[in-house]
């Protein structure tokens, strides 16, 4: 079969299209026809070294969605045939989804309703799963709440956008102008602009007096504006920052409102299963879908490793062998 795969870490050049044997599933494994990889940050962390180095030869990839092509000897609920997906981020290191078969442990992948596309389900894992953690287990969102997005445009934000307007709340979120109109499609309520010098004002107008819920993927950017814009109560989850010394500067926004900060990471997640199980079920009865800006085949993985570190696009890109 064909996978893509690292010899050294390094930049992107270094993926490689290489022909190797098919993997054989572990007891607790099944293999996966793959049908479509999400292209994640993460990868690329993988790729380089930035996160802890890999042993290589390497084949990157955590979100995979495809057919079971076989079973571990231990594996009980899922058949060959079966339509799956699932990611690998969260209690350990799942690997290998750029290529045309991918071993999965069983803990990290759940049954594909025949109401989902395959190709948005391989694209849904890492960005979905942290939408729903971020906003379901954590900020506990509640009808008719307040809920603040910021990068509306992005993978977990637009995923996070139709997720709040799932459970009826309403949505303010932020993104380019070109991403206003499909935002709005998918469920927000108010669409700004981030760049806007009175963008605390405007939110504060679109949400009655502040926000209830707040999904922050700039915590470095935003964790002083956040504490402005909240209603008393309101919970902040932080999933990102692009640096690592957030800090207020005025932290009595926060303490006079009894604001509280949630700071998650994916590879925490008890279970996969259960959010995939309701991202599942929003895809399935068309309330949630994935967008996917772009398609690449195993050839061009480094071109989509480049792209989802530099390019503006709404949604996801996916790599199908």
């Amino acid at each position: 079969m064909r996978a893509v795969r690292l010899h050294e870490h390094g930049d992107a050049d270094v993926l490689q299209v290489d022909e190797i044997d098919r993997p054989e599933p572990a007891d607790d494994e099944v293999l996966v026809e793959v049908a479509a990889a999400g292209v994640n940050p993460v990868d690329t962390y993988f790729r380089d070294g930035s996160y802890a180095p890999v042993d290589v030869p390497f084949t990157p990839g955590v979100d995979v969605a495809g057919v079971v092509a076989e079973t571990g000897s231990a594996v009980e609920d899922v058949e060959a045939g079966d339509r799956v997906y699932g990611t690998g981020i969260g209690n350990g290191g799942f690997q290998g989804s750029y290529a045309e078969y991918a071993t999965v442990p069983t803990d990290r992948v759940v049954h594909l309703p025949d109401g989902a596309d395959l190709t948005e389900a391989g694209a849904a894992g890492v960005a979905a799963v942290t939408a729903w953690r971020a906003l379901i287990d954590h900020a506990d969102l509640e009808p008719a709440e307040y809920c603040l997005v910021h990068g509306g445009s992005g993978g977990v934000g637009h995923a996070a956008v139709q997720i709040a307007a799932a459970v009826s709340a309403r949505v303010i979120t932020t993104a380019s102008e070109e991403y206003h109109d499909a935002l709005g499609d998918y469920g927000a309520e108010t669409v700004l602009s981030y760049g806007r010098d009175d963008l605390a004002d405007a939110v504060l107008e679109a949400s009655d007096g502040g926000v209830d819920a707040v999904l922050d993927h700039r915590l470095d950017d935003y964790l002083q504006f956040d504490a402005d814009v909240a209603a008393t109560g309101a919970r902040v989850v932080g999933i990102g920052e692009n640096s690592p010394d957030p800090a207020f500067t005025n932290d009595g926004a926060a303490r006079s409102k009894d604001v509280s900060y949630q700071f998650m990471s994916m590879f925490n997640t008890p279970d996969l299963r259960v959010p995939l199980r309701g991202v599942a079920h929003l895809m399935d009865v068309g309330a949630l879908s994935i967008d996917v800006a772009r398609s690449y085949d195993l050839e061009e993985a480094a071109d989509a490793q480049r792209a989802v570190m530099t390019d503006s696009f709404l949604g996801k890109l996916v790599v199908e062998p």
